[in-house]
């Protein structure tokens, strides 16, 4: 068996099979061509680490996944495991690294708003404390780090659609702040480096993006209209729905990313999908492309929700040669066929799960 990816067709020698997640993945040991560096991906076992993960290694480097597992996940990158070219270490990036890499795609941090506001305080330590760590790691060792950071360093903008070289409107105490924040100050962090010790630093401001190895309980758009419409449940939209986002596919951006580090681009650079959807429109082509028959449920709005959500591509389009190539619906049809899969794994454990809203940590009483 084969498994295939957009980017990349390879022959297989030996074979890895029953993965959890039901897919049934081939691993290589073919010899590649080319010059192979040495990659460490932090955040490597999440859902874009991963995929990133699996492009590097097919495209023969040396890589190392350094993950700690708050969000990320072993299933993820497990087919790798045994392969002369692969490492995996069970680290949090808050505490120092010391490894001798070429190149740094520093992608740890929670990133979905129920994974993120459920622990702010993590999510702040990551982005701060683990990008100082990160960049401390590149200038001792003369490596180039990568920074996925977000358009959430857009906030909730008032300019539409959003280029590089907009400053952005964020609530710095609001409840996605941590997330938000966090990422500004990483961008901040990163050129602070370049200028004061001559790091070389890419910044990658990720838009929407989907595919398989999403969490099914992320509390995200596509993720949640997904498994409510395969579980025959009503499709949730908060406000009404008139918010507009724009979704790549997982293996375009990954592209983008590899673009972007081996460019000699060092200013921030957006990659995402120009092509603008309202909320309500995903809802009724999810629900279609499902078959599903559940209703549309109108909720209260989210706090800090942005309402447009757009970016501006020109700049990776000229300097990197890059945009989006997998339409919307091919590349739904690929994340519904493994959420389909993952339901049937879960049931088969006993877990069914539920998309939830983020939780958020009662304070304590402090008695002096």
């Amino acid at each position: 068996s084969k498994m295939q990816f957009p980017w990349v067709s390879v022959s297989y020698l030996r074979s890895r099979e029953g993965l959890g997640n039901g897919l049934v993945v081939t691993v290589s040991s073919c010899a590649f061509s080319g010059d192979v560096g040495h990659v460490q991906i932090t955040g490597g076992a999440g859902f874009v680490g991963s995929h990133l993960t699996d492009k590097l290694m097919m495209d023969g480097h040396e890589v190392t996944v350094v993950d700690n597992f708050f969000t990320g996940r072993k299933r993820n990158v497990e087919h790798w495991i045994g392969h002369e070219n692969f490492e995996l270490i069970n680290h949090d990036v808050v505490e120092p690294l010391y490894i001798e890499v070429d190149q740094i795609y520093h992608l740890a941090s929670p990133a979905s708003p129920p994974n993120y506001m459920y622990n702010p305080i993590k999510t702040l330590k990551t982005n701060t404390i683990g990008t100082l760590n990160m960049l401390g790691l590149a200038k001792r060792v003369g490596a180039r780090l990568l920074l996925a950071s977000t358009s959430e360093v857009y906030g909730d903008p008032e300019v539409h659609p959003q280029s590089e070289d907009y400053w952005g409107h964020v609530n710095p105490i609001g409840p996605r702040a941590c997330y938000d924040e966090g990422k500004r100050v990483a961008e901040t962090m990163c050129y602070a480096y370049m200028k004061q010790e001559g790091v070389e630093v890419r910044v990658a401001r990720i838009f929407n993006t989907f595919g398989p190895r999403m969490h099914m309980n992320d509390g995200r758009v596509v993720s949640n209209f997904i498994l409510q419409a395969l579980q025959g449940e009503p499709l949730t939209v908060y406000g009404s729905g008139s918010q507009t986002r724009a979704f790549q596919y997982v293996s375009d951006l990954v592209n983008g990313l590899v673009a972007l580090m081996n460019s000699n681009v060092s200013s921030p650079v957006n990659l995402g999908n120009p092509e603008e959807h309202t909320i309500l429109e995903f809802a009724q082509l999810i629900k279609n492309l499902v078959g599903s028959g559940s209703e549309i449920q109108f909720l209260s709005e989210a706090q800090d929700d942005p309402q447009k959500r757009k970016p501006d591509i020109r700049k990776a389009k000229m300097m990197l040669a890059w945009e989006p190539v997998v339409p919307l619906e091919e590349g739904l049809n690929k994340a519904i066929h493994y959420f389909r899969k993952e339901l049937e794994y879960q049931a088969n454990n006993q877990y069914i799960p539920k998309p939830k809203p983020a939780r958020i940590k009662k304070g304590r009483t402090r008695h002096n």
